[in-house]
């Protein structure tokens, strides 16, 4: 079983070996690598496909879980493709896994398969006391693809229902997160339709997270995700969060990545900053 994210890595030696040269690009790497070091002892690798910011966060999220988000308890979740597949007819096009030409009920089918599958995984992790057993969980997880896919394929679909609230929300003349407005500023994705045939659909396949979904998977998850992105060393925007003013009581996973494409996860958080 290929293990889709590496074992730990020291952070430096990982910055070497990846970059060597003097351009200035590669001195900045160095730069942004260091700073994270003060911080962070480790790196993971995280497989390169276009589900490498939901493999990221979701490693995050349930290596240092311990307990159920109170969305995932809730009664109403796995009944969520039911509701939204009775409202909206056209989330019979969700794409699934590369698998297409569904029919509708199956569709409804699986993602309750998977929503459950979530619930599940998410509970026994976080159930987990000791912090080695947990880590062996999180791996043994991550290297059953069947069961990651099934994962991204429920965060995808939490993004969807996500959307959909904060899109009514504001047609609604409710207050909504900036950000909000942006996803739905994009000429491709007017509205959370669009969104789901011109961006979730194609996550995983043809493509990843852009910046303003990545604040969506935030919202979706009720996360904060604090990205040390490199290549903006020394600019304001070297640590982002998503969202950039996020609830207090939202716990925090921190990802690194060199160019907002591809993401990897710092691990083993050094003495002093944990004190």
């Amino acid at each position: 079983h290929k293990l889709s994210v590496a074992p730990e890595m020291d952070i430096m030696e990982y910055c070497r070996k990846e970059w060597r040269g003097n351009t200035p690009v590669a001195k900045r790497m160095r730069k942004g690598y260091e700073a994270v070091a003060q911080k962070f002892a480790s790196i993971r690798r995280v497989r390169g496909d276009n589900y490498c910011a939901l493999r990221a966060t979701l490693f995050q999220a349930l290596s240092q879980a311990t307990q159920l988000p109170s969305w995932l308890q809730s009664e109403d979740f796995t009944m969520l493709s039911e509701n939204l597949l009775s409202k909206y007819n056209w989330i019979n096009q969700w794409q699934l896994k590369e698998k297409l030409g569904r029919k509708m009920g199956e569709i409804r089918e699986e993602i309750k398969d998977y929503l459950i599958l979530l619930r599940k995984k998410w509970k026994s992790i976080s159930e987990i006391k000791g912090p080695i057993e947990k880590q062996e969980a999180c791996d043994k997880l991550f290297t059953n693809e069947e069961e990651e896919y099934s994962l991204y394929e429920a965060l995808k679909f939490l993004m969807l229902n996500t959307a959909i609230e904060l899109y009514n929300d504001d047609k609604n003349g409710r207050r909504v997160p900036v950000f909000s407005w942006l996803l739905f500023a994009r000429d491709t994705s007017s509205n959370p339709c669009q969104l789901m045939h011109n961006h979730l659909n194609h996550i995983g396949h043809s493509g990843g997270l852009e910046q303003v979904e990545m604040f969506l998977l935030a919202y979706a998850l009720q996360y904060t995700i604090q990205v040390y992105r490199l290549y903006k060393y020394s600019t304001d925007e070297f640590i982002t969060l998503y969202p950039n003013d996020p609830e207090e009581d939202w716990p925090v996973v921190t990802l690194i990545t060199e160019d907002d494409r591809h993401y990897n996860i710092p691990v083993r958080m050094c003495q002093e900053t944990v004190l």
